[in-house]
């Protein structure tokens, strides 16, 4: 045996209880012989022993109460508390026994339990919010499949129903028009289908953004020059205002392009006949203001909110397009956190975002 155990052991509650009694014991026969030889008659010396006798065993009760009532309630109370799942109590026996051992190995396990009570809530909150993550995976996938179905149904029946005409058209022209039906159909559904690979890629990361530092300026008047002054048969008028000064930004050039293509595209697809699309640029000490605004019917305010939703096409206009550029735009500048949106405002809709600068 060690000396920490053999000093443990001077300390145990058996030493302690085996020391009482013996001291407890030799207390009364002292006391017995003590009252023997007092100069009193044999009654009063009894009464007075008995009286001792009395005295001993309430201080021996007082002190096994210390020595293993108290503990033993303490203990008690905090394993009743553990059962309860409560590990905020604490034994706080000091004492070198064995309930002072036992408090220190409850006070222990408390804790562990606690920790693990906490890891546990730690997990199953983790696995709750998975369950959930994974839910809302298996809703938008099923949507995106439904979206995509409808969306294929249209450019595959216009190229089952061309491609079987073809068959019985004889006149050349005729059978031309048939062609050219069944090729826009077929870059409609390769368009739709690139376009979705590309906005999924982007959302779930597997398509990273570069950096690079180039004059925003200067590519917006080469996007909007191809887009909307080198284009014949155009029927609107076209408005701008740009910086005479470079504005330079650090970011992904051709997802910006990407970006201002499918804004700017927009702003021309649904400006009506003869109305104004104004287009302008910002400058501030931080940030630039994007601004492409298209004169059109008033849009609902619950629309508006919409627009950037995969497959989403404003009411009563043509369903040309894939329905996915301006989800694509929105996610590109969610990616650079910049505040983008769309309002409308007197005669049209205007699309604008905001974009860190770079000195």
């Amino acid at each position: 045996m060690d000396k920490k155990n053999q000093f443990h052991s001077l300390y145990s509650v058996r030493k302690k209880t085996m020391a009482l009694s013996k001291l407890a014991g030799g207390m009364l026969v002292l006391f017995y012989l003590v009252t023997e030889e007092l100069p009193v008659n044999r009654d009063v010396s009894f009464w007075l022993w008995l009286a001792l006798l009395v005295i001993v065993i309430l201080g021996v009760d007082f002190f096994l109460g210390r020595l293993i009532s108290k503990p033993l309630r303490k203990i008690n109370d905090t394993a009743k508390q553990m059962a309860k799942l409560d590990f905020s109590a604490v034994c706080d026996i000091q004492t070198q026994d064995e309930f002072g051992e036992l408090s220190q190995s409850l006070n222990t396990m408390s804790s562990n339990l606690q920790e693990a009570l906490e890891k546990l809530g730690s997990a199953n909150a983790q696995l709750e919010k998975d369950i959930e993550q994974e839910r809302i995976l298996l809703d938008e996938r099923k949507d995106l499949v439904d979206r995509l179905s409808h969306e294929m149904k249209t450019p595959l029946g216009l190229i089952r129903a061309y491609t079987e005409g073809l068959d019985e058209v004889t006149d050349p022209e005729k059978r031309q028009r048939y062609m050219n039906a069944v090729l826009d159909a077929t870059e409609r559904m390769d368009d739709l289908i690139i376009s979705l690979l590309d906005l999924s890629a982007l959302e779930y990361g597997a398509a990273k953004l570069s950096e690079e530092r180039f004059d925003f300026v200067e590519l917006v008047e080469t996007v909007a020059g191809r887009l909307l002054l080198n284009t014949p048969e155009t029927d609107y008028i076209f408005h701008y205002e740009l910086p005479e000064d470079k504005v330079f930004i650090l970011a992904d050039r051709q997802r910006m392009e990407q970006v201002l293509n499918n804004l700017i595209g927009n702003a021309r697809k649904y400006v009506e006949q003869g109305g104004d699309i104004r287009l302008s640029i910002k400058s501030g000490p931080e940030h630039l203001c994007f601004k492409i605004f298209n004169q059109c019917s008033p849009i609902p305010k619950d629309e508006l909110t919409k627009v950037w939703e995969k497959f989403y096409r404003r009411q009563n206009h043509s369903s040309k397009g894939s329905g996915l550029g301006l989800a694509i735009a929105a996610q590109v500048l969610s990616m650079y956190h910049a505040a983008y949106g769309a309002r409308y405002i007197q005669n049209g809709v205007e699309f604008y975002f905001d974009f860190p600068i770079m000195k």
